[in-house]
């Protein structure tokens, strides 16, 4: 996979292999899954089976309190690449999540959504933690109850089942402020009016588990290093397995410039600004987390500008900035240039990344496409990837050929893909350039 969609290696670099039955309700999900490991080289959590119930957010009875849950059971197994030298283990885990929200406007512009969950898991084994050992992360920043995988030297030692309680609480606010400027008139800036909205908001969340040692809980739905600020509320966290004692404050602002295009209200531009109060963050153990800035500029149909930054302007931290422009100048023709800065990470690499692309239609059966990509931190020009493409009405097949320098080992490959467009009945989100998908 690696060698032919380095894109989605880049972004899923263990493919899923899954059989799911679900049946929706305006109230309700109940889903079916079975999750195997279909190639022994890569790491999968098997699901064999899990049986999920989604309760959709509603009123109570009609009233102003509303009720979410989510209850399911798991048959879990995690495979380790054969040869690797972890050991495989296992258990069963019945997880049941049930929240009630009170949503409400109070002075006629004030949103408040106070909530209040709790949390039951069930775990048919634990780690043994009084025969275990293992060497605690030396990285200050790495969460101290999360174990490394067991090694065939030194064998997890189960002990007997748990049962672990969470509880959460907290509540989110925000208000709006607006302003409007009729005689705001660009063609060229594609203006036609414009509304500023303000909307500072808020979320604080306070969970607290009680119940086992959480190092001791096996690790499947786990948390795992990312860039990106995580989730501070159930069920949009979904790392069951990794849950301990925090205390998180969110306070950010949202400025969105709106206008008038084809009868329709658009955003002009969104810049979403947000820092982390950190009383107790087991997750990233500082006082306060990066700000983080997110800004979307659609001045015109056919451009766009995407800026995703955070800094660490008031504690240790790491520097991403993330930067996509496209533009569309004539209709046959697309281009896009792409910038991924990331500074002092504690667990991935320095970069500074650079993406330049392009994508000519030559008439409506023919195509034309070309990608580079460089790597300042270490001078490479890290691939180019060339292709031809024809339309073949319900298909996208594509010819090329793709040279990659694999830290001064220079690689070539062929590639030639078939992209189904889409059923007569049912359609699928597809790229138009089928080999850009996550580049």
């Amino acid at each position: 996979m690696q060698d032919f969609y380095p894109g989605e290696f880049r972004i899923d670099p263990v493919p899923d292999n899954v059989v799911a039955l679900t049946k929706t309700n305006p109230f309700f999900t109940l889903t079916g899954i079975t999750r195997f490991q279909a190639n022994e080289f890569f790491t999968t959590t098997e699901r064999l089976p899990e049986v999920v119930l989604d309760i959709k957010r509603h009123g109570l009875f009609g009233g102003p309190i509303f009720y979410e849950g989510e209850t399911g059971f798991a048959n879990l197994q995690l495979q380790f690449p054969e040869g690797s030298g972890f050991e495989n283990y296992g258990t069963t885990r019945f997880d049941s999540f049930h929240q009630l929200t009170y949503p409400n406007t109070y002075f006629g512009w004030l949103s408040i959504v106070p909530r209040v969950g709790y949390r039951g898991t069930y775990y048919g084994k634990t780690w043994d933690l009084g025969s275990t050992t293992f060497v605690p992360p030396s990285n200050p920043l790495e969460p101290d109850f999360i174990l490394p995988p067991p090694t065939l030297a030194n064998p997890v030692k189960f002990d007997g089942d748990t049962f672990r309680s969470v509880f959460d609480t907290g509540a989110e606010a925000s208000f709006k402020i607006s302003r409007t400027w009729e005689d705001v008139q660009s063609r060229a800036l594609g203006l036609d009016g414009l509304m500023h909205v303000i909307q500072p908001f808020t979320d604080f969340s306070y969970v607290k588990e009680d119940g086992p040692n959480p190092t001791s809980i096996l690790g499947f739905d786990r948390y795992l290093p990312s860039t990106q600020p995580r989730a501070l509320d159930f069920p949009q966290f979904t790392t069951i397995d990794s849950i301990a004692d925090w205390t998180v404050w969110r306070v950010g602002v949202r400025n969105r410039l709106e206008t008038r295009r084809d009868d329709r209200t658009v955003t002009w531009l969104e810049v979403d600004s947000f820092v982390d109060v950190q009383f107790e963050n087991p997750y990233q153990p500082t006082d306060y987390s990066n700000l983080v800035n997110n800004i979307r500029f659609t001045p015109l149909p056919w451009m766009s500008l995407s800026v995703n930054s955070q800094v660490p302007a008031f504690a240790q931290g790491f520097t991403e900035i993330d930067t996509i422009a496209s533009v569309q100048p004539m209709a046959n023709l697309q281009m896009s240039v792409a910038h991924r800065y990331l500074n002092n990470n504690p667990f991935f690499q320095d970069s500074s990344l650079f993406v330049v692309g392009g994508y000519y239609r030559i008439d409506d059966n023919w195509g034309v496409g070309v990608q580079e990509q460089y790597e300042a931190e270490t001078g490479l020009l890290e691939q180019q990837r060339y292709a031809i493409y024809r339309d073949l009405s319900s298909w996208v097949a594509s010819f090329g050929g793709v040279i990659r320098d694999n830290k001064g080992v220079k690689e070539y490959g062929i590639l030639f893909t078939v992209t189904l467009k889409a059923f007569p009945k049912f359609g699928f989100d597809l790229n138009f350039d089928p080999t850009s998908q996550g580049d």
